[in-house]
C-alpha cells in the first residue's frame, strides 16, 4: 500500500528552527575570523552556542509534542537554492519527531563534550580554532538530520565530513594525525560518491529530491530501482558509520583530541548512517532483499567489531571498535525493519549517552597518565580516580546489558527482533550472531574496564601520582553517567511511540520468533554474565606489559582481520601504480606528442632559417635554381619522359 507522506508548515515558535543550525554556525565564524583575539574567550563562546541551540531544542520539542501526533512536523522552506531545468531544491528544514530527537542529542551531549573540552585542551594553543571546528562540526551535523530534501543532507553530511578531517588531524604535526585525517576523509569520499548518485537517480526516477515527493513515490518504482537506490544509500551510510567494508577509517580517528572522539563516535558523525536509513525508512521497507543487504551488513559488522575490540591494548581503540560492533546492532536494527526502526533509535541515543561517557572517561584516564593509552600499563586507578572509575563503571555495565541500566533496554529488544525474523534461517543466523555479539561485548569491556581500573598498578616509571580531573571534566561525567543509567528505560517505553508518525507502528513480544522474548532475554543476561565473567578470570590479576605470542585469531584481530592489508593490496596500491602509470603516459605519451610536435616545428624553422643568409647572390642562385627546375619540369613532359 502506497504511503502518504505530508510536513506541515511552520507554526508560532517553530518558525525559529533555523537558528539551531545558525547559531553555532555563526560561532564558528566569529572564532575563525576573529582569530587570536579571541583566544581568551573564543572556547567559553563555542560552549554556549551549542548550549544556547539545545535550550531552543527543548523549547521546540515540547511544541512539537503539543500538537497531535499526526501534525507533529514543521517544514520551513527558508529560499530557493537550486533551480535548474526540472530540478528545484529549496534551502528548507524539516523539524519531526525523528529530526528533533537527534537534535536533542547531538546539542545536548555535545554541550557536554564542549564543556569538558574546555579543561581537556586548556594547556592547547589552538583551542580557539579547536572549539571553531567543533561548532563548524555541530552545524553541519544539524543541517544533515534537519534537511527536509535529500540535498540538504548532503550538504550538511559534507560539511560534517570536512569538520571531521580538520579534527582528526587538529594536532597535524603528528604524522599520524595527518595520516588519520586523509583516512577517515577519503574512505568516506567512497560513501559520499554512492550517496550523491543514489540522489541522483532518485531525481531521474521521481523528479524531486524531497522527502515528501521521494517516499510518496517509491512504492511505483520497479523493485530493481529501488534496490539499487537503496544500496547506493546504504554505501554512504557505511562510509559516515564506520560499518563494512568502510570501517578502517573509524579507530584511526582516535588519533584526534579525546573530545573528538567522544563527539564523532558517541553522538553525532556515526550516527548519520543510522538516521539516513531510518529517514528513508519507505525506500529500505519497500524491498526485501535491501532489508537483507542492510542485516547482514550489521550483523557482520558487529561481530568484526567485538573480535577487533577483544585484543586491542590502546584505550581510545578499544572504544573506537566497541563503536563500530554497537552501530553495527544498530544496522542490524534498522535492517529488520518494522518496529525495530524506533529499537535502533533508542540505542542509538542510548550509546549517546554510555559511548561519550567512556570516551570522555578514557580522556580523564589520560589526562591522569601523562597521556598513556595502554590499558596493559594501567591497573589500579579505582584508588585515585574514583569519579571517573564510578562513572566509566555505568558506562560499563550499560554497553554490556546488564540491567536497569541503558544498554539493557536498547540492546536485548534489538537481540529478540532479529530471532522474530519470518525466514526461520535468517531468524536463527541473525539472532545468534547479535546474542554472540553481546558475550563478545561483555568479554573485551570487562577486559578493558578491569584492565584499567583493578589489578595491580603497571604504570611506567615516569607516572607517580595519578590524579582525578578538575570538575569541569569531572562534571559531564557524572551527567552523562546519570543518563547511561537512567535514559534506556525512559526512552525504551517513550521513543518508540514518539517516532510512530516517521518510522510506523512499533510492535512488543512476536508470537512467530523461534525464540520466545523471555528466553531471548535469559539467554542474553547469561551469555553476558560468562563473557564478563571470562574476562574477570583471565585478567583478575592484571596482564603482561609487552605483547605476548598468540594464536591466529588474536594475531589476525590485532592486525584488523587484514582489513587494513586487504584495502592497501586491493585498492591503495593498485591505485598507486595506477596514478603512476597515468603520470607516466601524461609525461612521455600526451605531453611527449605536444612538447615533440613543439621541438619538431623548433628544430625545422631553426634549419630553413639558415638559409636565410642575407647575400643577393644566394638569393638569385635559388632563384635560377629553381626556374631551371621548371624548365626541366616541362620539357620532360613535353617529350614524354614524365606521364
Amino acid at each position: 500500500m502506497e504511503q502518504t507522506v505530508e510536513f506541515a508548515p511552520p507554526t508560532g515558535v517553530l518558525s525559529s528552527i533555523w537558528l539551531l543550525v545558525a547559531i553555532p554556525l555563526a560561532s564558528a565564524a566569529v572564532l575563525l575570523l576573529l582569530g587570536r583575539r579571541a583566544d581568551k574567550w573564543g572556547h567559553w563562546l563555542g560552549v554556549l552556542s551549542v548550549a544556547a541551540s539545545f535550550v531552543l531544542g527543548l523549547v521546540f520539542f515540547a511544541s512539537l509534542a503539543g500538537l497531535d501526533a499526526d501534525r507533529r512536523s514543521a517544514e520551513l522552506s527558508l529560499w530557493d537554492f537550486i533551480v535548474v531545468g526540472g530540478l528545484n531544491v529549496d534551502f528548507g528544514l524539516l523539524f519531526d519527531p525523528l529530526s528533533g530527537v537527534f537534535v536533542l542529542l547531538i546539542t545536548g551531549v555535545g554541550s557536554l563534550i564542549h564543556l569538558y573540552a574546555v579543561g581537556y585542551m586548556e594547556h592547547d594553543p589552538g583551542r580557539r580554532k579547536f572549539f571553531a571546528y567543533f561548532n563548524l562540526f555541530v552545524a553541519a551535523m544539524l543541517l544533515l538530520v534537519l534537511g527536509n530534501n535529500y540535498v540538504m543532507l548532503y550538504f550538511g553530511w559534507e560539511g560534517v565530513g570536512l569538520a571531521s578531517y580538520l579534527l582528526i588531524s587538529f594536532w597535524y604535526t603528528r604524522p599520524s594525525a595527518a595520516t588519520a585525517g586523509k583516512k577517515a576523509f577519503l574512505m568516506n569520499r567512497v560513501g559520499d560518491a554512492g550517496l550523491a548518485i543514489g540522489i541522483f537517480l532518485m531525481f531521474t526516477e521521481l523528479g524531486s529530491t524531497q522527502y515528501d515527493d521521494v517516499f510518496n513515490g517509491a512504492s511505483t518504482l520497479a523493485a530493481g530501482t529501488v534496490l539499487i537506490m537503496g544500496i547506493l544509500l546504504l554505501l554512504g551510510a557505511c562510509g559516515k558509520s564506520g560499518q563494512f567494508p568502510l570501517q578502517a577509517w573509524l579507530p584511526d580517528a582516535m588519533e584526534g583530541p579525546t573530545p573528538v572522539s567522544a563527539l564523532i563516535h558517541a553522538a553525532t558523525m556515526v550516527t548519520a548512517g543510522v538516521y539516513l536509513i531510518a529517514r528513508s525508512n519507505p525506500i529500505f521497507s519497500a524491498n526485501t532483499t535491501l532489508q537483507l543487504i542492510v542485516v547482514s551488513v550489521g550483523a557482520l559488522t558487529l561481530l568484526i567489531g567485538c573480535v577487533i575490540g577483544a585484543a586491542k591494548d590502546d584505550i581510545k581503540r578499544v572504544l573506537a571498535w566497541s563503536t563500530v560492533s554497537q552501530i553495527g546492532y544498530m544496522f542490524l536494527g534498522v535492517g529488520l525493519g518494522g518496529g525495530a526502526y524506533a529499537l535502533a533509535i533508542v540505542h542509538l541515543l542510548a550509546h549517546g549517552f554510555f559511548k561519550a561517557n567512556m570516551f570522555l572517561g578514557a580522556g580523564s584516564v589520560m589526562h591522569g597518565m601523562h597521556d598513556q593509552v595502554d590499558i596493559r600499563r594501567f591497573g589500579g586507578l579505582s584508588k585515585h580516580m574514583k569519579i571517573t572509575w564510578i562513572t566509566f563503571g555505568t558506562g560499563w555495565l550499560a554497553i554490556i546489558g546488564i540491567p536497569p541500566l541503558s544498554g539493557y533496554f536498547s540492546k536485548e529488544p534489538i537481540i529478540a527482533s532479529a530471532f522474530e525474523r519470518e525466514v526461520v534461517w535468517e531468524a536463527w543466523v541473525f539472532g545468534l550472531a547479535a546474542l554472540l555479539g553481546a558475550g563478545l561485548t561483555a568479554f573485551y569491556m570487562t577486559r578493558l574496564f578491569w584492565l584499567t581500573f583493578h589489578g595491580p598498578a603497571r604504570w611506567t616509571d615516569d607516572i607517580k601520582h595519578p590524579h582525578e580531573s578538575p570538575p569541569i571534566m569531572t562534571i559531564p561525567l557524572i551527567l552523562l553517567a546519570i543518563g547511561s543509567v537512567g535514559a534506556g528505560y525512559l526512552m525504551s517505553t517513550s521513543v518508540p511511540e514518539w517516532l510512530t508518525p516517521v518510522l510506523g507502528e512499533s510492535h512488543g513480544e512476536a508470537a512467530h520468533g523461534v525464540l520466545g522474548h523471555t528466553t531471548v532475554t535469559i539467554l542474553s543476561l547469561v551469555v553476558t554474565v560468562l563473557g564478563a565473567g571470562l574476562a574477570w578470570a583471565l585478567f583478575r590479576n592484571g596482564t603482561a606489559t609487552e605483547p605476548q605470542p598468540a594464536g591466529a585469531l588474536v594475531t589476525a584481530a590485532r592486525r584488523n582481520l587484514y582489513t587494513d592489508a586487504f584495502n592497501e593490496a586491493v585498492f591503495e596500491r593498485p591505485g598507486i601504480y595506477l596514478t603512476r602509470a597515468l603520470v607516466f603516459l601524461d609525461n612521455r605519451g600526451i605531453d611527449g606528442v605536444v612538447n615533440g610536435l613543439a621541438a619538431g616545428i623548433g628544430g625545422g624553422s631553426a634549419r630553413l632559417r639558415r638559409l636565410q643568409t642575407g647575400f643577393v647572390r644566394s638569393y638569385a642562385l635559388s632563384m635560377l635554381t629553381g626556374a631551371m627546375l621548371v624548365v626541366g619540369a616541362f620539357i620532360a613532359i613535353q617529350l614524354g619522359w614524365l606521364a
